[in-house]
């Protein structure tokens, strides 16, 4: 009886994982770390020369007139050249001449610069408190605050720099959550849509995250913050 030939090859080639790779892949670098990382793409501060996550950064760019913009949303068009969240980095930046260092060509940086990046952040964390207190993620007031802690409904308590410190030691943080303290009441009374506010909280989910993220570049850069509020912990 004549053996007929079969269909399947003879041999299957298996493939070897590249030993560089691991089993992850292209996803693990040479030391074995995650490219993924949790706090997102890093940039390396012109002024200190560290590379750290975007989200602890300044950007800025360079307008048709040669003058420097900061770029707070980070969606302004140009090659981007960012700058540590940190009045000193700031400071460092506008008068030693880094960015036309790092523009490589002369560039033009007024001379309230700084104050300019401080103003667009209070403005930004402000807008952002507005947007969670129309989702009703956001209450005002001493009892409205000290009743959601109370019920473990915040994750951030709010509290004014310029507010009564005898008042604010009267509220704690909540357990693994944030403190905010250097916002004036002023501002919070913008966010909140009052004259003025001195207490404040933030419940989890929604625009929480972000509130608190830009809320530690504003403290990097703000000369009075701190208060008597209690911090993280």
């Amino acid at each position: 009886m004549m053996s007929t030939k079969s269909s399947m090859p003879t041999s299957t080639r298996t493939r070897r994982p590249r030993p560089d790779r691991g089993a992850l892949g292209n996803d693990m670098t040479r030391g074995g770390v995650s490219k993924d990382r949790q706090d997102g793409p890093e940039r390396k501060c012109i002024a200190t020369g560290e590379a750290q996550p975007k989200n602890g950064l300044i950007r800025f760019v360079i307008g048709p007139d040669m003058h420097v913009f900061p770029d707070i949303m980070g969606k302004l068009p140009g090659r981007g050249m960012y700058v540590s969240a940190d009045r000193a980095a700031l400071e460092k930046a506008a008068k030693k001449g880094l960015f036309a260092r790092s523009a490589k060509q002369p560039v033009k940086v007024a001379d309230d610069l700084v104050d300019e990046v401080e103003k667009q952040l209070v403005r930004r964390v402000v807008d952002l408190i507005s947007l969670q207190r129309k989702a009703g993620k956001a209450v005002a007031g001493y009892e409205k605050v000290k009743g959601w802690l109370q019920m473990e409904e915040a994750e951030v308590l709010i509290q004014a720099v310029d507010g009564s410190g005898r008042g604010k030691s009267k509220l704690s943080t909540p357990h693994y959550g944030h403190y905010i303290g250097w916002l004036t009441a002023d501002e919070l009374g913008l966010a909140f849509g009052r004259q003025t506010v001195i207490h404040g909280a933030l419940a989890s989910g929604g625009l929480t995250s972000r509130v608190v993220e830009e809320a530690q570049r504003l403290k990097g850069v703000r000369i009075n913050e701190g208060g008597n509020g209690h911090p993280k912990g």
